[in-house]
């Protein structure tokens, strides 16, 4: 698998912020009672939050609206049928569609009233979409 951080640094960077630390990510795995996928976790802990080429991808920070924590509560609560091992990496803002990615790192899509559509293997295959 490509390393993430390469292949972000490789795209138009619109912008990241700040990267976060081994404690932060603990956290947030915990108030989500899962764990994310290891190319997750280097992307959190480069960037913490970045917008790549056409993707605006969750993260750690204090916005809300970005942060992976705050908008994984929010989708669950919409898209039920979500499996709990699932975070959201993107929302599309486009006719409620939103991106997840497992623990294991598979990268699937959903919308209202419709089953998660696995889109590719990794968050880096996913950039490249």
């Amino acid at each position: 698998m490509p390393n993430i951080i390469k292949k972000i640094q490789s795209k138009n960077i619109n912008y990241i912020l700040y990267g976060a630390n081994e404690e932060q990510i603990e956290q947030a795995e915990q108030e989500l009672n899962l764990k994310f996928s290891n190319e997750y976790r280097e992307y959190l802990t480069e960037f913490g939050v970045a917008s790549v080429d056409i993707h605006e991808l969750t993260g750690i920070c204090p916005y809300p609206r970005l942060n992976v924590v705050d908008v994984t509560i929010s989708e669950r609560t919409c898209n039920p049928i979500v499996p709990m091992n699932y975070y959201v990496i993107e929302q599309a803002h486009i006719d409620r569609i939103v991106v997840w990615q497992s623990s294991n790192g598979e990268v699937y899509q959903t919308a209202p009233n419709m089953q998660c559509v696995k889109l590719c293997n990794s968050l880096c295959d996913y950039l490249d979409l």
